[in-house]
C-alpha cells in the first residue's frame, strides 16, 4: 500500500463503516459517509478544473464540511492549503499570493464576501467555492484517485511567518504526514480524540491523521473554551484529551468549580506540548484526571515531533521536552541551537529555496530557533531563543511583523516588540514603546485597537512597557531584545 492520505479512508470506510470519524457537537460523520463525501467533492473540484498538482486554498471556520474537501484535494492529487481565519484580509492575501491556488473554498457559514475579498486581493482570476453540507448519500461512485499520485507528492501546506513576518509554505508530503501521525511515532487513541485546535492549524490536521489512521473519531469544537473541551469529553467518551498549557489552566479551573457537571472518567490520555509547560500544571493534571497519563510533545510544523516526555518522566523532569522522538536525531550546535534531523520533515518552503537553504543546512539539520540544553541522561530542555520570534500559545510571531504595524502610530517615535515569558502561554507579546516628545504613550487598550486592523488577533500586544529609549547596538543600530526581556522582568 503507497502512503497516500486518500487511501487511508478508503480502507477505514472499508473496514469500520459505520464509526464516527469526526464529530462536532451533535453532528458526526462516519468514515463511510466521510468516503462518500469526499468522492463527490472530488468530482466537483475536478468541474472547476482542479487537478493533479494544482494547490486549493481553504479559508474557514472549524466544521464537518471541511474533511471531505480535505480527502478529496488528497486523492485528486492536488494539495491542501488552509488559510489562518484569524488573518486580516491583507495577512490571508499574502499566503494566496505566494500559494496561487486554483480555488479558494470557503465554508457556507463564512461570510461569502469575505472569501471574495480575500481571492480578489490575492489574484482575482482566484475562482471561489462556497461549500455546503457534505453530501454523503449512499450510491456508487467511481473512484477518484489520481493514478499519477506519488506517496512523495506534496500533500499540504502550512503556512507560518517564522523570524520575517513573511508568509513561508511548509511542504509536506503524503508520506511524511502519514508517517509523523502513526505508531510509534505518535500516540494512536483507543477512542475518541477531542481536537482543540482550529482546522487551519497543522495540529488539528496531525491529531486527525493520527485519529483516521487508527480508525477513531476526532471531535471537534468551534474554540477552546473549556466548557466545550469538557462538553465534547463528557459527550463523546473521549478517551484523549491534548491541549496547550494556557488551555489546560481553564479546563482544570472549570472542573474544580463544578466538578459534578462533567463525567471525564473515560479519559486515558491528557497530553500536553510547546517548550513551556509549568511542573505545577502537570501535578495539577494528575491530580484532576488520577486515571490518565501525560506526556510533553516538542516540534514544529517543519520537522514534526522532535522530542517527547513520557508519562514517568514527567514529574521526574520537570522543565524538560524529553527524550528524540523515533524516526530522528537532536543535537545542538556551537552556539547551543537544537538541530533535528529526521524522515519526516517538510520538503522544504514552497518556491522559495533561500529561505529552505536558511532554515535546513547542507547535511539535512533543520535549525529550530531554540537553544537548548541535554542533562546527564540525554533529556533536552529549552534554554532560550536563537531567532527573534515569540512563541505564544502555539503560534509564532515575528516581532518585526508587529513592529512594522506600530511603526506609523502618530504618538510613537520608537517601538520594540519582545515576548516575556508566561506561565500559561509560554510567551506573551509585549510593546516596549518610546512616545513622541510632549506626547502621552497609547495605553495598552489603544495599542491593541490599533494592531487589530492590522494583525491577527494572536499577533497584537498582550502587554505594554514605556521607556526612555530602547537599547541598541552601537555598530548597526539593532534592538537589544535580551537586554529589553532582561530589564522588564527586572522591573
Amino acid at each position: 500500500m503507497a502512503l497516500v492520505v486518500g487511501e487511508v479512508f478508503r480502507r477505514a470506510a472499508a473496514a469500520t463503516p459505520d464509526r464516527v470519524a469526526l464529530s462536532l457537537e451533535g453532528d458526526t460523520l462516519t468514515f463511510a459517509e466521510l468516503d462518500r463525501a469526499a468522492d463527490r467533492m472530488a468530482d466537483q473540484l475536478r468541474e472547476e478544473g482542479v487537478g493533479y498538482g494544482d494547490r486549493v486554498g481553504w479559508w474557514g471556520e472549524t466544521g464537518l464540511r471541511v474533511a471531505p474537501l480535505f480527502v478529496a484535494v488528497a486523492r485528486l492529487g492536488a494539495v491542501f492549503v488552509p488559510v489562518n481565519t484569524r488573518f486580516t484580509v491583507d495577512e490571508a492575501a499574502a499566503v494566496l499570493t505566494k500559494a496561487r491556488p486554483r480555488l479558494l473554498a470557503i465554508d457556507e457559514g463564512a461570510p461569502e464576501a469575505m472569501g471574495r475579498a480575500v481571492a480578489a486581493a490575492a489574484d482575482p482570476a482566484v475562482a471561489v467555492q462556497v461549500l455546503g453540507q457534505p453530501d454523503s448519500s449512499p450510491g456508487a461512485r467511481p473512484a477518484a484517485d489520481e493514478p499519477r499520485l506519488r506517496e512523495t507528492d506534496p500533500h499540504v501546506i502550512f503556512f507560518t511567518s517564522g523570524s520575517t513576518g513573511k508568509p513561508k509554505g511548509v511542504v509536506l508530503s503524503h508520506r511524511v504526514n502519514l508517517l509523523r501521525t502513526f505508531a510509534p511515532n505518535m500516540p494512536m487513541p483507543g477512542g475518541p480524540t477531542v481536537c482543540m485546535f482550529p482546522l487551519f492549524h497543522m495540529a488539528g490536521w496531525t491529531i486527525g491523521l493520527g485519529c483516521w489512521q487508527a480508525r477513531q473519531e476526532l471531535a471537534l469544537v468551534r474554540a477552546a473554551d473549556a466548557e466545550q473541551l469538557l462538553d465534547a469529553v463528557h459527550r463523546r467518551r473521549a478517551h484523549r484529551l491534548y491541549l496547550i498549557p494556557a488551555v489546560w489552566q481553564r479546563v482544570l479551573t472549570a472542573l474544580a468549580a463544578d466538578p459534578a457537571r462533567w463525567d471525564v472518567s473515560s479519559l486515558r490520555e491528557a497530553d500536553t506540548g510547546t517548550s513551556a509547560t509549568p511542573p505545577e500544571l502537570l501535578t495539577a493534571i494528575k491530580a484532576a484526571l488520577p486515571g490518565t497519563v501525560t506526556r510533553i510533545a516538542y516540534g514544529s510544523t517543519e520537522v514534526g515531533s522532535g522530542a517527547v516526555l513520557g508519562d514517568e518522566d514527567v514529574l521526574r523532569k520537570p522543565g524538560s521536552v524529553g527524550l528524540p522522538s523515533p524516526f530522528g536525531d537532536v543535537r545542538l550546535d556551537e552556539r547551543g541551537e537544537i538541530l533535528i534531523r529526521n524522515d519526516i520533515s517538510m520538503d522544504g518552503y514552497f518556491e522559495d529555496p533561500e529561505a529552505t537553504a536558511a532554515a535546513v543546512d547542507a547535511d539535512g539539520w533543520f535549525h529550530t530557533g531554540d537553544l537548548g540544553a541535554f542533562d546527564d541522561e540525554g533529556y533536552l530542555s529549552i534554554v532560550g531563543r536563537a531567532k527573534d520570534v515569540i512563541r505564544t500559545g502555539g503560534e509564532t510571531v515575528a516581532p518585526v511583523e508587529v513592529e512594522a504595524a506600530l511603526a506609523d502610530h502618530p504618538d510613537l517615535a520608537d517601538v520594540a516588540v519582545v515576548g516575556l515569558p508566561h506561565p500559561d502561554w509560554g510567551e506573551v507579546v509585549c510593546a516596549v514603546v518610546v512616545p513622541v516628545d510632549g506626547r502621552d504613550a497609547p495605553d495598552l487598550e489603544a495599542l491593541r485597537e490599533w494592531c487589530a486592523e492590522r494583525l491577527a488577533g494572536f499577533k497584537v500586544p498582550r502587554r505594554v512597557a514605556v521607556v526612555d529609549a530602547l537599547p541598541r547596538t552601537a555598530a548597526t543600530g539593532q534592538v537589544q531584545r535580551a537586554l529589553i526581556v532582561e530589564r522588564l522582568q527586572l522591573s
